[in-house]
């Protein structure tokens, strides 16, 4: 037995595929083939006729028109094509146009139509004219002067407009062809003037037609259409003038101008300056004045000024002479007295400085302004005309400003209404009374006040028949069948705010600037620098009623209690069945109300300030601290639910009423509580 290495190993037959062996090899058909192909194509072609749209292409344009599109597949017959739905690209191109290119969309519409407008190329203009250097606007906007060759002008309508000097403007319409189309437009543009002959006797007279110069007489000159200035100008004459209208193309004839001898020119001054000319008797001017006279001729030439001697005298020019002469004119002097005060003050004559103190001028015979000055004092002016042979004395005092500015306001004023107010100029005091004084109530505390502006009071409360003329329904009413409702009582039953608004009603009736401020009717406020008419401040109303050469009153009558005569409208005897409550053995001869000013007015001029009816006053009602600082011109509160209230009424008898300190407080209307108006000086 062999062993395993021992053995070889034998290859078996391999016969490769496709010999000989498995049988005869198959020959190709080329027709089977053919056939294959020519049925896919006819299948293609039958698919694409099935799912293709006929769509048609309009070109709008001149001329063949060449189409291309890309995107798929297409077929064309005629102006339509055959494509499959979907998105293309189709360019259209013509000769003188752009091309246009555009996206298409086929639909699975059975047939459609696409439209494409081309756009033409620019047209070439060619421009000329007569005369040529024209300018030439195309709609508008200059593109240059004639001739113009190949300018690109897009197609389509155009206004075009030529312009040259001294002619014609020519604007017409002109449709450009475009497609690169050359055109030509020849204009002449007619003249825009016409010829005017001009003669004058003498001739060689220059010609200006408006100023400027265009020729000298005899001629034939070209002016330009319109209203024009036409003029000679000769030596030796007066210029000749007339307006004429020119029609362009239409030929005038002026004739012959005859030119008068030219006048005499005098520039006349005088010193001083400013007098009087007449020139036969004819007032001609004040110096320095020209003057044109009339050649060859004797003129009477008179200069006068007040405070001067006249200047006469005759003057003869030749024609188109010029002279120049100056009068001086001899002053007509008089004697000025001035007696100044103080001696220091500073007189100022005509602008110029005459020295200090009372000094003796002699002053030209005409008005002179005066004026006298001083620091510290307000200046005075005034007009002073000498008179020769009379000496005249002129006093002049200065103020000092202050003393001035209290001369320039009125101590007196009245009211639109008829009212009348007095001037106050107060000072510092003290408000309120002493713990100690018998009725004394715990709001009349001690403070010191400072009033530094002027102000007016009314010397009356304000009447009914006042009041109705702002609110004309208004009625005070009656109380116990006792009319507080007659005209001449004073209004009650109004609230602060309504006395306020009277008052802003008042100032506009006037012309003065409101005191109150206002919203819908409503005071919001008030303005203390304000001049318009108001509510006295309590300071004021206190400083009116009390004081007394530099004291205080406690009563309207003085100091002592009770009155001992009738002084004030208070609750009387016959008072008893109104009020409850009377003043003792006192009788007024009024129930109620009485009219305003029925008793005599106090130490300051004032009626009923502490009877009759209590009154409001401006201030929002408050207590003052004690040992405060001194108040300078208080107003208090710009607002608040309370109004201070000042003043006995006929409805008080008790002794801290009548006293003037006494201090109440509302905002609604009371049948005993009315007011007077206040209003600041400056």
């Amino acid at each position: 037995m062999e062993s395993p290495a021992q053995v070889a190993i034998q290859p078996s037959s391999f016969k490769p595929l496709g010999t000989a062996e498995e049988g005869p090899k198959r020959a190709r058909n080329p027709r089977r083939w053919a056939a294959i192909t020519t049925a896919l194509i006819f299948v293609s072609i039958m698919l694409f006729l099935l799912t293709a749209r006929s769509l048609q292409i309009i070109v709008q344009a001149h001329g063949d028109a060449g189409i291309s599109i890309s995107g798929g597949l297409y077929l064309p017959f005629g102006d339509r094509y055959l494509l499959r739905p979907g998105e293309y690209l189709i360019t259209a191109t013509a000769p003188g146009y752009h091309p246009l290119t555009s996206n298409l969309t086929v639909t699975k519409q059975d047939s459609q139509t696409m439209e494409l407008v081309l756009r033409p190329l620019p047209g070439k203009l060619f421009v000329d004219s007569s005369p040529p250097g024209a300018k030439l606007f195309i709609d508008g906007e200059e593109v240059g002067e004639t001739p113009i060759k190949a300018l690109s002008a897009e197609a389509g309508q155009h206004t075009v407009l030529l312009q040259a000097p001294r002619h014609l403007p020519l604007e017409q319409t002109l449709l450009i062809t475009g497609r690169s189309i050359e055109q030509q437009l020849s204009v002449a543009l007619e003249p825009a003037w016409a010829d005017v002959s001009i003669a004058s006797l003498p001739v060689g007279a220059a010609i200006l037609v408006d100023g400027e110069e265009v020729g000298s007489t005899p001629a034939i000159v070209e002016i330009i259409q319109g209203e024009r200035q036409l003029s000679l100008q000769k030596r030796g004459f007066s210029s000749w003038h007339q307006s004429v209208t020119i029609s362009a193309g239409e030929a005038q004839k002026l004739g012959e101008i005859t030119l008068q001898p030219a006048s005499g020119v005098l520039y006349l001054s005088s010193t001083p300056s400013g007098a009087n000319v007449t020139v036969d008797e004819a007032f001609r001017g004040r110096t320095p004045v020209t003057l044109d006279l009339k050649p060859n001729l004797n003129h009477k030439l008179a200069v006068f000024k007040p405070g001067y001697r006249p200047h006469r005298s005759q003057l003869q020019l030749a024609a188109g002479s010029s002279t120049e002469q100056t009068v001086k004119l001899v002053a007509e002097l008089g004697q000025v007295r001035f007696n100044l005060s103080p001696e220091t003050a500073r007189l100022v004559v005509n602008g110029q400085p005459r020295g200090n103190g009372s000094q003796t001028l002699a002053l030209p015979a005409s008005e002179h302004t005066v004026e006298v000055s001083l620091e510290g004092h307000a200046s005075v002016r005034r007009q002073v005309t000498p008179r020769p042979g009379l000496e005249q004395v002129v006093t002049i005092a200065l103020q000092t400003k202050q003393a001035a500015k209290l001369a320039r306001i009125q101590p007196e004023i009245t009211t639109s209404l008829g009212q009348t107010l007095l001037l106050f100029t107060p000072g510092k005091f003290t408000m309120g009374t002493s713990r100690r004084e018998p009725g004394r109530r715990a709001n009349e505390v001690l403070h010191s006040v400072a009033l530094s502006r002027m102000f007016y009071l009314q010397t009356t409360e304000v009447t009914n028949a006042q009041f109705r003329l702002f609110q004309s329904k208004h009625s005070s009413g009656q109380i116990e069948g006792n009319s507080l409702n007659r005209e001449h009582q004073p209004v009650v039953r109004i609230s602060w705010h309504q006395a306020a608004l009277f008052c802003n009603w008042l100032s506009q009736r006037e012309g003065l600037p409101t005191f109150y401020s206002e919203a819908n009717g409503i005071v919001t406020g008030h303005k203390p620098s304000a001049t318009g008419y108001r509510l006295a401040t309590e300071a004021e109303w206190a400083w009116a009623a009390r004081m007394d050469k530099g004291t205080l009153r406690k009563f309207t009558w003085g100091d002592s209690f009770p009155p001992t005569t009738a002084v004030e409208n208070y609750a009387d005897n016959t008072s008893a069945y109104v009020t409850g409550r009377v003043l003792n053995g006192y009788k007024d001869g009024h129930v109620a109300s009485a009219a305003v000013a029925s008793f005599p007015a106090t130490h300051n001029g004032l009626y009923d300030i502490g009877g009759n009816v209590a009154e409001w006053v401006h201030d929002v009602y408050s207590i003052p601290p004690p040992n405060g600082a001194t108040r300078v011109d208080p107003t208090g509160s710009q607002s608040g639910d309370n109004y201070v209230i000042r003043g006995a009424s006929w409805a008080h008898s008790k002794i801290g009423e009548l006293r003037l300190s006494y201090r109440d407080y509302g905002e609604a209307g009371r049948d005993d509580v009315g007011f007077r108006i206040a209003r600041y000086a400056e």
